[in-house]
């Protein structure tokens, strides 16, 4: 008999195949509606696998019920939706999708970079609402960004590529990061300074780093004054940690430019939400990897992340290793 495997979103057909292979699968059909808690709980009870996303949340409640779990596949490069602790305790290998979504999340991060410092799509909607009558010297004006500074926070693979991509724009680059990365200031010019002197001397401050327990609310109200006044927040690594009332505040006050926002604190975001209501927020449904062929090499990974383990081998991308 075939072991049993949950997967929790349609995902292309040749990849379930290759699940199927070795496992016996069951599979949430619907698109774009997570699959349901109570159904998570009944399934997660009989399976060896699971291949999940990041809208699954994979807690210690959860786990205490897979008594015959032995590998979550995280379709996601981030794992923070896991509680790795208690999976490692009960001997269940965790896996992740690093690398094939590193360019593709660099794009990203500048295509929001650009639209929010040039009010894109204020623009859009202006120009669509009829309000565009004439040319004005001042009309919808927004930062520019070849020559500026920017701050990357975290400079793993993301920030590296994201890095790479400034120099195009003659940028002058500073970073902060837990070690200095001396092989990126040697290729790119990149300056380590601390946290504290990249708030203050950056035209842009983007968010790279992962969500942990040192980086929940690592942005708040008091880093905000440190800020220049023109300066423009990007958010593409996770919600948490900036702070999003201090960075309303800080926005509705003045005290920064504009911000650009990929990820929240609660996802997906309320529509009432008081970000939502700003005109100088640009805000993206978590989309930092969704290009058709990153996806496709996503899925790919995270299967066979779960067919390695399944068949008793060791995942290539295990988080997990102790």
């Amino acid at each position: 008999m075939k072991p049993k495997v949950l997967i929790t979103r349609r995902i292309p057909e040749p990849i379930i195949d290759k699940i199927r292979e070795v496992a016996d699968v069951f599979i949430w059909e619907k698109e774009d509606i997570p699959i349901p808690r109570d159904l998570l709980e009944t399934k997660i009870v009989e399976v060896e696998g699971l291949f999940c996303l990041l809208t699954e949340s994979i807690d210690a409640q959860l786990l205490e019920k897979a008594k015959n779990l032995k590998v979550i596949s995280n379709m996601a490069v981030g794992y923070n939706n896991i509680d790795i602790e208690t999976a490692t305790k009960k001997g269940i290998l965790v896996t992740n999708t690093p690398d094939v979504l590193t360019e593709t999340t660099a794009d990203l991060t500048f295509a929001l970079l650009m639209a929010t410092a040039r009010r894109l799509v204020e623009a859009s909607d202006f120009l669509r609402a009829g309000q565009w009558q004439t040319w004005s010297p001042n009309l919808l004006t927004g930062q520019d960004i070849f020559g500026a500074t920017i701050g990357i926070i975290g400079m793993g693979r993301i920030g590296e590529a994201v890095a790479r991509r400034t120099k195009g724009f003659n940028m002058k680059l500073l970073y902060n990061n837990r070690n200095r990365k001396l092989e990126v200031e040697q290729e790119l010019g990149a300056t380590y300074v601390p946290f504290e002197e990249l708030l203050r001397e950056s035209d842009f401050i983007l968010v790279m780093t992962p969500y942990t327990t040192e980086t929940k609310n690592l942005i708040t109200a008091e880093h905000f004054k440190l800020m220049k006044k023109n300066a423009i927040l990007i958010n593409t690594a996770r919600g948490g940690i900036v702070n999003e009332s201090d960075l309303y505040e800080a926005l509705v006050k003045g005290e920064i430019w504009a911000a650009g926002l990929d990820v929240f604190e609660q996802e997906p975001i309320s529509t009432d939400h008081p970000l939502l209501t700003l005109p100088n927020v640009v805000t993206l449904p978590h989309i930092g990897s969704a290009s058709i062929a990153t996806r496709m090499k996503m899925a790919d990974l995270a299967a066979d992340n779960l067919v390695q383990a399944i068949r008793g081998e060791m995942p290539l991308n295990l988080v997990n290793k102790q």
